[in-house]
């Protein structure tokens, strides 16, 4: 079927949800850039793998895939080891979970969104910073009393990584990205800690990303 390869942006956080995902299922991979900020991703050439111009896309299994979560629970599907629990309960959890973070706090601050809002403001930078504190701080706010579950353990549920904590590690790094207080959010960072001193998930890390792509330049 050829290489897989990964069309993605390193600081993008569906890039980074998928880079995990290969990571964990152990899928060898090569990674293509895709620069957001110099429009890439607007170009015919990027648009012949994604009609939405966004990023990720993954060429693996002789198809091109979009969408993040559904080329993650489509690696989980045809890869030994599992990123969905087997009880459709828990599945469903690790469902909501996920969606709370990719469905709704995502979609209104991406590059396209928060690029709008910077237009329509007198002072962009502030707009920007204030838009993202707000809606980033409110959905982990709503995600914090979502963990707050008996099926909580070390991770988002129990004590394997789930899409869930995919989908978790990428928002607290644009929290903190941000200068949002996660105070308020105890379990969602001691959870994005455990993550992070796992190998696979330090190796997605956009800074790990960015070091590869300087130095394949």
């Amino acid at each position: 079927m050829g290489e897989t390869v990964l069309f993605d942006y390193w600081r993008s956080s569906a890039s980074y949800r998928v880079r995990i995902a290969l990571n964990m299922l152990a899928i060898p991979y090569r990674s293509v850039p895709v620069d957001l900020l110099a429009g890439e991703h607007r170009q015919q050439e990027h648009l012949v793998r994604n009609p939405q111009g966004l990023v990720p896309a993954l060429e693996i299994d002789g198809r091109i895939l979009t969408q993040s979560l559904a080329i993650i629970e489509y690696l989980s599907e045809t890869r030994p080891g599992s990123l969905l629990p087997a009880d459709p309960v828990a599945r469903q959890r690790v469902r909501a979970l996920s969606y709370a973070i990719a469905m709704d706090i995502h979609p209104i601050c991406n590059l396209g969104v928060v690029f709008h809002v910077m237009q329509q403001s007198k002072d962009p930078d502030s707009a920007r910073s204030a838009w993202m504190r707000k809606f980033i701080g409110e959905g982990l706010g709503a995600f914090e009393r979502m963990l707050d579950s008996p099926e909580t353990g070390e991770f988002c549920h129990g004590d394997q990584p789930s899409m869930a904590d995919l989908c978790l590690v990428p928002q607290i790094y644009n929290a903190r990205r941000w200068g949002i207080d996660l105070s308020a959010c105890p379990r969602a960072t001691v959870i994005a800690g455990n993550c992070e001193q796992l190998p696979v998930f330090a190796r997605a890390h956009p800074d790990q990303v960015a070091i590869l792509n300087a130095k394949l330049r």
